[in-house]
């Protein structure tokens, strides 16, 4: 019995271990996966960053050195990088920016988290440290950070500016932050508890068109749309102040949906049938034609009778139209869309828009409603020489408009070039003094991950990397008035930030790094990855089990 009982703790303890080794072996594939995607956009980062040539699905090339753009079009397997990916994903959704700084500061904190692993301190209590350093930095950034007036356009310009300074568009100046704040300004809206409501996702759209000059770029106070007028010969294309009309409904007969069968006795019958018709659609026309609105715009189809009809009273009808244009729209001119014809009222008809007009550019008409006087909603129409540049040009935009939306909603803003990094990195060594146990040792290490963006800064423009980062290291060891001091992106020198004027958001930083810890916390938990999948090559008689550990590729 006791030698029975001897037998069953042995293959109890070779269990514990088999899983503690299984554990090992997961978590490491997950930290060489992260750091491999890590790897790949670590040479995007920063004013004098590199370009990825990116062959998409469909065989076309993309030249960028945005983070989110790069990684949404890389195939992977693992799982770890997949998640890594939708990092990129998630960040670029909630501020638009940062989406490069979030995956290599993830990266770097996973690759820290392996020595303290291989010395078998438990992922939990790594993990432990890592929300208490998490808490500490959120609150040196606090202090670091300062108020901005959002209605100083100047500063304002200044902030936008060096987001896009990293990017593709710098070298054609102001025109881009220009753009991005002229747009954001439109479409902010105050909400009833006083903060700002700023969706420039559904009413900032951009418009790409080929040909013309880069200068010929502009925000348009209104809507732009790539639709011609239904009748062009008998409608107007350009009309003054127009009363505008939006209907998500049919202005044709409707036919049932499913197969409609209808037996006719008499020849007759067949045009009673066919006038029922024509007598509805003239009926809809004429409830429209009460309102005397000029222009008529409908999410579905428009009928020939209708248009003859509509043509005939002075209106002018666009059909199939998209339901986020006639959103625009109705935010645009002040109107509100109609499902119904017979609830039509008069507050729902649009008075907003300044001027409506149907122009030719290139081979394709375009509508627009423009010169509204308050619009909330906007076009930035982008022009350049080729597709390749406009697709560049607008990441960069949106990117830059991301910005400038994350500093009017919260308007506090932080020293750029690595130097909130530094300042974090060096309270943090301070503070890990007063933590004992092994928990000091992770707890140090996000002060020394935080390192990576200025590292990363100075190896980009080709500068002595541990000089430079000895140099600001000491730099900040003067005290809080040296906070302010990082890395110049261009010339690889140790610079304050405040005379070289690089900000960045309060929302963006905070955002990336609370993105990056939390993202390594959740990767560091896993100890095993199972499939559902049936494995490959196994034989009829089911001996395959059905979970796999996770690949190493």
């Amino acid at each position: 019995m006791m030698q029975q009982g001897g037998q069953g703790q042995q293959i109890m303890v070779m269990n514990t271990n088999a899983k503690r080794e299984t554990g090992s072996i997961a978590r490491a594939n997950n930290i060489a996966a992260a750091k491999a995607v890590s790897d790949i956009i670590r040479t995007t980062l920063g004013p004098r960053s590199m370009l990825k040539m990116i062959l998409d699905a469909s065989g076309g090339i993309v030249l960028t050195n945005d983070g989110n753009a790069i990684l949404r079009e890389i195939d992977v397997t693992h799982p770890a990088a997949k998640s890594m990916i939708e990092l990129s994903r998630t960040q670029d959704e909630e501020t638009g920016d940062g989406t490069t700084s979030v995956i290599i500061l993830a990266g770097e904190i996973l690759h820290l988290s392996q020595q303290f692993l291989e010395k078998n301190i438990h992922p939990t209590v790594i993990v432990r440290a890592y929300m208490k350093a998490l808490d500490a930095a959120l609150k040196v950034i606090d202090s670091i950070s300062f108020p901005i007036d959002v209605t100083n356009r100047d500063e304002m310009m200044k902030i936008v500016k060096s987001s896009v300074g990293t990017k593709f568009t710098a070298r054609m100046g102001e025109l881009i932050p220009n753009l991005a704040l002229d747009a954001v300004m439109c479409v902010a809206r105050k909400n009833a508890d006083g903060t700002n409501d700023i969706d420039i996702k559904k009413y900032a759209k951009v418009e790409k068109i080929a040909g013309g000059s880069i200068d010929d770029c502009t925000v348009l106070r209104g809507v732009m749309m790539n639709k011609d007028v239904v009748a062009p010969g008998r409608m107007k294309r350009r009309i003054e102040n127009p009363r505008i009309m939006l209907l998500d409904c049919p202005l044709e007969y409707k036919k049932g949906e499913n197969q409609t069968n209808v037996e006719i006795t008499k020849e007759e019958d067949w045009a009673v049938l066919l006038k029922m018709e024509e007598d509805w659609i003239k009926e809809t026309c004429a409830k429209i034609a009460a309102f005397k609105p000029d222009v008529v715009v409908t999410e579905k189809g428009c009928s020939d009778l209708a248009c003859h009809y509509l043509s005939k009273a002075g209106i002018t009808a666009l059909r199939r139209v998209r339901k986020t244009d006639n959103n625009r729209i109705a935010r645009a001119a002040g109107a509100t869309v109609v499902s119904r014809v017979d609830e039509l009222r008069e507050s729902d008809i649009g008075t907003g828009a300044g001027l409506f007009n149907v122009e030719k550019i290139g081979d394709e008409y375009f509508t627009f409603v423009v010169d509204c006087k308050e619009p909330k909603a906007c076009t930035v129409v982008l022009r350049g020489a080729s597709k390749d540049i406009l697709n560049e040009i607008e990441r960069n935009l949106i990117d830059a408009m991301g910005v400038a939306r994350n500093v009017v909603q919260d308007p506090r803003l932080l020293p750029g070039g690595g130097a909130v990094e530094m300042a974090v990195s060096r309270a943090i060594a301070e503070e890990a003094t007063k933590i004992e146990g092994v928990e000091q040792w992770p707890f140090r290490a996000i002060g020394a991950a935080l390192e990576v963006i200025p590292r990363t800064l100075a190896q980009n423009c080709g500068a002595n990397v541990i000089r430079t980062l000895t140099k600001l290291r000491a730099k900040h060891a003067e005290g809080e008035e040296a906070r302010t001091f990082g890395i110049d992106g261009d010339k690889g020198t140790i610079v304050d930030m405040k005379e070289l004027g690089v900000w960045d958001p309060y929302a963006v930083k905070v955002q990336s790094i609370k993105t990056a810890v939390e993202s390594a916390t959740m990767l560091l938990r896993i100890d095993d990855i199972v499939s559902g999948l049936s494995q490959k090559n196994s034989d009829a008689a089911g001996t395959g089990t059905g979970v796999s550990a996770g690949d190493d590729d």
